[in-house]
């Protein structure tokens, strides 16, 4: 199985007239977030695939359509049911099924200027034990929590920085241990050495830097 990640930058060997041909061997998409809307939107048309998505702390005009303002309100009235806008699947703090795939997404990233999808790790972790029932509930049908998970922000000391920016979040250390997904796809850490780490391992996981775009080769069905 071919899943095609993406991230943090529009690549051109996407976002052109031959990504059908290019990629016509992928099941479906994942996106780590911080990739305007209308370049998911490409790629739905593009590769006629699912596509599941994060957001991350960039291109968050359409934030609003899946989360709830500070008034407690959705600027969609159609988000609290799952909006699909742009033909896209919303993975942020929930879970999905796509195809036998378990996956379950953590958008965001630290918290370092009160912006928005910022969060605390504090924050963070209770988003995280809010989708233990339906992960539970994965275990019980499927006998497993988890396949994939999709987050923005990398796992604390895991192809992260020293800024405050791009800081990792511990809690993704502990649900890693916890839950045991295959893997765990991210973006936020820009690429730009040949030599920077993109695949890592942690424990039962395989922790993989989204970055542009890389194309995840399971060898064989995760189910």
């Amino acid at each position: 199985m071919k899943i095609l990640c993406v991230s943090d930058q529009i690549d051109p060997l996407v976002y052109s007239n031959s990504a059908k041909e290019r990629y016509k061997d992928v099941e479906f998409v994942i996106s780590a977030g911080d990739l305007p809307m209308e370049y998911l939107e490409f790629i739905v048309s593009s590769l006629n695939k699912p596509v599941h998505f994060v957001f991350g702390n960039h291109n968050l005009d359409e934030f609003g359509f899946y989360h709830k303002t500070p008034s407690g309100q959705y600027r969609n009235p159609f988000a609290a049911a799952g909006f699909t806008g742009h033909g896209a699947t919303y993975l942020g703090f929930r879970t999905k099924k796509e195809g036998g795939i378990l996956l379950a997404g953590a958008s965001g990233s630290v918290r370092y200027n009160d912006g928005f999808n910022q969060y605390t790790e504090r924050q963070m972790r209770w988003r995280l034990l809010k989708m233990i029932p339906a992960l539970v509930v994965n275990r019980l049908r499927y006998g497993r929590y988890l396949d994939i998970l999709v987050t923005h922000a990398s796992p604390a000391g895991i192809h992260d920085k020293n800024d405050p920016c791009h800081r990792g979040f511990s809690c993704f250390l502990w649900f890693m241990k916890t839950f045991k997904p295959r893997y765990l796809i991210h973006g936020h850490i820009h690429l730009y050495d040949l030599q920077d780490v993109r695949v890592s391992r942690y424990m039962d996981t395989t922790v993989i830097n989204a970055y542009s775009h890389f194309i995840l080769d399971t060898g064989a069905s995760l189910t």
